[in-house]
């Protein structure tokens, strides 16, 4: 950089060389004020660590060098800036920006080099980053970008990467014009450049309205291409980037349409040597995998020969990640066969105990009830490798979380479907468990903790005598359950009111004779079914109805999403249609367990 002061302390060196040249037609004399101001600077410099340089006489004095028509004086304050700014990053005034911004917009490349490092240093700060910005900061910087200088290029593009940090920041870069820049900028030959670029349109990729954007830019080639390079960073700003886009539909259908060689190349990153562009790419091919063609795909080219160690790891984010992508591929019924043939089962099945990340468990049962519904062939393989077993183990541990809860008993509701399993779930105790969380708070993990006793009560013919086991324990039993739903005046929610009739009728229907004189014989259930039958009592509660039942109504025996993004958003039907559909239900199941008991012979 010629003359340019290679530290804040040589500013009189500057000075120097400035007189010396002075004869030179194209070099003005120093004047009175900028001398004083370089003496006061080199004064200040020596006890710099105790001046802010950002306000007062010193920033009055840099000042006077930035707007100084002497090109030596304007390259000191601008390395004076760029030095001040990697030590000092603190929020600044608009009077301490001006002069920067000034200098930015110098003919000499080298002054505009020391300004937009400062920017990039004090863009770190989030104050800082709106106020340039509001300043006009961005159109000096995306010219800086246009320029063939590469030190220009990279100190500008890596301040335009901090301040596309912020949210506010973000769509005025995207309508300044700096997203085709940086795209072709990602393409550089110099590392530097590549990387700044990649990373500025990375942190563009945070809301869809960007996204859509960077692909408008020409963007996802760029950012595919990055995954055939051999720097790491850039291999983890393009996995990153390209997560982000295939978040969203419209960007999975580009990807799928454009680039067919995406798969192959994320696959051949779960086994890279870099754990978080291993994560990023297992991650984007989960997101990929919301797809039915690319959940198909990801299996054919051999991706889960990549997730069995992935998941067997000791880090948990691999784990994690891994574990998002499986729950994924275990939707498509086609990938069933191929997963369970893959040694994964037994894997999975271990992690549902792995209480050291919610998010392993949550995902790991997502993906095991996924391939139970999928399958309609032997189950036994489930249960040799300890399905229910591991469940209960998660049950009774008093630290099990409500959301992992959740997802248990949302994929016990599936299980006690498939006419292998439920017998286990019996055997293994899960009436006893589950009689417990009739009672809980969360609306879902209540309302399939019931459904599931109303399915196993269907089984009342063959257990009969299990049934009669939990009637009154434990916490007061199926019987104290029955009662509390059934209560007229409790305001109970009518799908979880409807869920205990049901119940009622199923053990009538098939319960042994015991069984049966234990549901007649208590003193509310029979009684408070009858006024239900009537739906004289139900009257008040209609009009009382509320959002609690339509929120009972999204429950049901559905998919859990639990950790998971927008992408998996559920319909939810309400309405007074509905509402009355609910109590019509309801009063014709009570006017079922009322004929039945009418005609029972004791």
């Amino acid at each position: 950089m010629g003359a340019t002061c290679s530290s804040i302390l040589n500013i009189s060196t500057c000075c120097r060389i400035n007189e010396d040249s002075a004869h030179r037609e194209d070099e003005p004399l120093l004047g009175d004020k900028e001398r004083q101001a370089v003496n006061m600077l080199v004064e200040l410099f020596e006890r710099r660590s105790t001046v802010s340089f950002y306000e007062g006489e010193p920033l009055k004095a840099l000042s006077t060098l930035v707007y100084s028509d002497i090109y030596h004086l304007q390259l000191s304050a601008a390395t004076a800036f760029s030095e001040i700014s990697e030590i000092d990053t603190r929020p600044v005034s608009r009077e301490a920006l001006e002069p920067i911004l000034y200098l930015l917009q110098s003919p000499h490349i080298d002054v505009q080099h020391g300004a937009s490092a400062a920017l990039g240093n004090l863009a770190v700060n989030m104050d800082n980053k709106l106020l340039i910005v509001r300043m006009g900061g961005l159109e000096p910087l995306i010219r800086q970008m246009l320029s063939p200088n590469i030190d220009a290029q990279i100190n500008s593009v890596g301040c335009i990467t901090n301040l596309a940090t912020a949210e506010e920041n973000k769509m005025r870069i995207a309508k300044s014009g700096a997203l085709l820049p940086l795209t072709r900028l990602a393409r550089s030959r110099d590392i530097r450049v590549q990387r700044n670029a990649a990373g500025a349109l990375l942190n563009m990729t945070h809301s869809a309205e960007h996204r859509q954007q960077l692909i408008s830019a020409g963007s996802v080639p760029v950012l595919v291409e990055l995954l055939g390079t051999d720097d790491q960073e850039l291999q983890y700003y393009a996995t990153t980037a390209l997560s982000n886009i295939a978040v969203d539909e419209s960007g999975r259908k580009l990807l799928w349409e454009t680039q067919p060689t995406l798969v192959d190349a994320l696959i051949r990153f779960m086994d890279a040597s870099t754990i978080k562009v291993q994560c990023q790419a297992i991650l984007t091919l989960r997101n990929l995998a919301s797809d039915d063609q690319y959940q198909i795909q990801i299996v054919e080219k051999g991706g889960l020969d990549s997730l069995l160690p992935l998941l067997q790891s000791a880090y948990d984010p691999l784990v994690i990640s891994a574990a998002a992508c499986l729950r994924n591929l275990s939707i498509h019924p086609d990938n069933e066969e191929h997963i369970l043939s893959s040694g994964i089962l037994p894997c999975l099945v271990n992690l549902i105990a792995h209480t050291g990340s919610e998010e392993v468990q949550c995902h790991v049962i997502s993906a095991l009830r996924n391939l139970v519904a999928n399958n309609d062939a032997d189950k036994t393989p489930f249960v040799e490798a300890g399905l229910f077993e591991h469940i209960r183990d998660v049950l009774l541990d008093p630290q099990t979380s409500d959301i992992v809860l959740s997802e248990m008993v949302a994929a016990l509701s599936v299980f006690v479907l498939d006419e292998s399993l439920w017998p286990c779930m019996v055997d293994c105790g899960f009436l006893e468990l589950l009689i417990p969380l009739t009672r809980a708070e969360v609306i879902e993990l209540q309302y399939n903790a019931c459904a599931i006793i109303s399915s196993l009560s269907s089984k009342a013919s063959e257990i009969s005598d299990r049934l009669e086991q939990v009637w009154d324990k434990p916490d007061g039993g199926l019987q104290s359950y029955l009662a509390s739903f059934l209560a007229i005046d409790e305001g109970m929610d009518p799908l979880l009111r409807s869920v205990a009739i049901w119940t009622v009728l199923m053990l009538l229907e098939g319960g042994s004779s015991q069984l049966v004189r234990l549901v007649t014989g208590h003193p509310s259930i029979v009684k408070n079914v009858e006024k239900i039958a009537e739906m004289g009592a139900l009257s008040e509660e209609k009009a009382r109805h509320s959002a609690y039942a339509s929120a009972g109504s999204a429950a049901g025996l559905r998919v859990s999403r639990a950790f998971e993004s927008d992408l998996y958003g559920e319909d939810i039907e309400n309405g007074d249609e509905a509402d009355e559909d609910i109590y019509n239900r309801m009063e014709n199941l009570a006017q079922d367990v009322m004929a039945l008991v009418n005609n029972l012979e004791y």
